[in-house]
């Protein structure tokens, strides 16, 4: 008897865990001081501090009339299921990297970008995060498509 009171508990548990198509699954779990913060899985982790935009308002307006962007900072657009909306740099001064991040944090795309242009910029698939950076951040610190992201929101 016991033992199928354990099997029910236990089944009953792994119903209600929160489904794997939550866009958190690539959010690690940290008590960094100086979350939010996305770091990349490579060997010279390099790490963007971030600010977080996760409604429809704050993704709209994002980076928009900023003059400057420090150094090794961004914005990360968290989504709750996979996007396919492209970005683009309407009243945005300065010129950006966008990479499209996958449910699991596998960068699926990066693209440069223009300021105070509005060509609209399109991610080769479907995406859960946005992380827009300085332009040339990607690059210079030797992260690509297919690489992994870490997420600390905090």
């Amino acid at each position: 008897m016991r033992r199928s009171a354990l099997l029910a508990l236990l089944l009953v548990g792994l119903v209600a865990l929160p489904a794997a198509t939550r866009a958190e699954d690539a959010i690690g779990q940290c008590g960094d001081a100086t979350a939010p913060y996305a770091e990349i899985q490579i060997d010279t982790f390099p790490r963007l501090n971030l600010e977080v935009a996760r409604t429809p308002d704050e993704h709209q307006v994002g980076l928009m009339y900023r003059q400057e962007l420090p150094t090794d900072s961004g914005m990360l657009f968290v989504y709750d299921r996979p996007a396919t909306e492209g970005y683009w740099m309407h009243n945005t001064y300065v010129p950006l990297s966008i990479a499209w991040i996958g449910q699991e944090g596998t960068i699926v795309d990066i693209q440069d970008m223009q300021p105070l242009t509005d060509d609209v910029h399109w991610p080769t698939s479907a995406y859960w995060y946005a992380l827009e950076a300085n332009q040339g951040w990607f690059y210079n610190n030797g992260v690509g498509v297919g690489q992994q992201v870490t997420f600390c929101l905090g």
